[in-house]
């Protein structure tokens, strides 16, 4: 087996489209893997106006357009952007010749994953980053049902499922019946550099442009849908305030949810100490950790909470809710605060402890940092990733049918090599 791997990998965002998680995740990781050696071409979705193809940081990056007929709802429109992608990815298999695996991200890319493992006879490794059951608690209607049914057959079709957290290998085992060898975690990573603070910065993005110079902030930064919990924490306020009046809540980002959440500030009296940002971008989303006293994800659904590694790179205090994923990587009064999901007072008491506390805070920060450092690091996730990679095409070359297909082969050169001397 090659030493270095030629892998195509399908991902429905990369950067610079991204709607959550997924996006950043896959653009470390093939960094990370092409920075080792091993030959990464990702497919992903583009839009009208960018690079059909380039190279980034050594991986080869091809973005497609899905089919522009209407589509009815979503789910028409990822099969056309799979339909798309498959377009794509045959040309491609011609030119680069042997593939030695496939890696599909989520079920949106399932179609174009499985078309090239069956036609081309490659194995499939699939990463499950969330799932519709877990987003939803539960499977409420067709659509969800039929997404539903797409994750479970990604994960039929794969040889290896990877996961990033325990918490989503037993939801995998739960929802899919998958068996113990098939699943493999791999927690996430993050890159520190990215979370850097850049003083120079400052200068358009100042802290009193979000509060006073005596009020401490609580900050939030993701989507605003109802999974991400920033509910909770706008019920929680009011205690917060009681014993700690000099605070600022500033909440950034954007989503469907972000009226529902206004209103219930104003209902709770509490709008006139919350600031929604609206969309931040890079930068001044590490100026606003750099400010922060505390950073804090309420999330009633995680499968692993990136967010609270970013802010742990970018070094500011955590307070995240017991669940899932967050629940692993936060040790309790060790690298962060827990608070009992969806309970706004145990959530109060988590950030309380940090503002009245910063000695404590300042503790739990320095660790959760070295934390990012020793077990977060794309770097070893990307040893981690190949290691499953080699196992698979190591099983793939011994299995029966492989030496069918040897066979098979030969059997046809020596009938080619019958016919010429005949």
């Amino acid at each position: 087996m090659r030493e270095n791997l030629r892998v195509i990998v399908f991902s429905w965002e990369y950067p610079p489209l991204s709607v959550g998680g997924l996006a950043q995740h896959v653009f470390d990781l093939t960094i990370a893997m092409a920075k080792q050696g091993d030959d990464i071409h990702v497919i992903t979705r583009g839009n009208p106006g960018m690079p059909e193809y380039e190279r980034v940081k050594g991986v080869h990056v091809y973005r497609v357009n899905p089919f522009r007929v209407s589509s009815t709802d979503f789910v028409t429109w990822v099969m056309q952007l799979n339909m798309a992608m498959i377009e794509r990815a045959i040309p491609l298999m011609g030119k680069l010749g042997q593939v030695d695996i496939v890696h599909a991200h989520d079920w949106l890319v399932a179609y174009a994953a499985k078309v090239c493992k069956h036609a081309y006879k490659i194995p499939l490794i699939a990463t499950i980053h969330a799932t519709e059951w877990g987003r939803h608690n539960g499977l409420h209607n067709d659509v969800q049902r039929h997404i539903s049914d797409i994750e479970w057959w990604l994960t039929y079709e794969s040889w290896r499922v990877i996961c990033c957290s325990h918490y989503m290998q037993g939801q995998l085992k739960h929802i899919f019946q998958l068996p113990d060898d098939k699943l493999k975690i791999i927690p996430n990573g993050v890159d520190p550099e990215n979370f850097k603070y850049d003083p120079r910065a400052s200068a358009l993005v100042k802290r009193e442009h979000y509060a006073s110079q005596e009020e401490k902030i609580v900050y939030y930064v993701g989507r605003l849908v109802p999974e991400k919990g920033v509910q909770v924490l706008l019920e929680a306020i009011p205690k917060i305030l009681h014993y700690h009046p000099n605070t600022k809540f500033v909440i950034a980002g954007k989503g469907s949810f972000e009226g529902e959440l206004k209103y219930k500030a104003a209902c709770l009296g509490v709008d006139n100490r919350v600031y929604f940002t609206g969309y931040v971008n890079d930068v001044t989303r590490n100026c606003l950790y750099h400010y922060a006293d505390v950073a804090v994800f309420p999330s009633l659904y995680e499968p692993f909470g990136i967010v609270a590694l970013e802010a742990m790179a970018a070094r500011t205090p955590v307070v995240v809710s017991d669940t899932g994923g967050l629940g692993e990587i936060i040790h309790h009064g060790v690298n962060g605060m827990k608070a009992y999901t969806g309970n706004a007072n145990s959530l109060a008491d988590s950030i309380l402890h940090c503002l009245l506390d910063p000695d404590s805070a300042r503790k739990m920060q320095e660790r959760a940092y070295r934390d990012v450092i020793e077990k977060y690091n794309w770097e070893s996730i990307a040893r981690e990733t190949k290691k499953v990679y080699q196992e698979v095409i190591e099983a793939d070359q011994r299995a029966p049918w492989k030496n069918q297909q040897e066979k098979g082969k030969l059997l046809g050169r020596v009938v080619r090599l019958a016919a010429h001397y005949q």
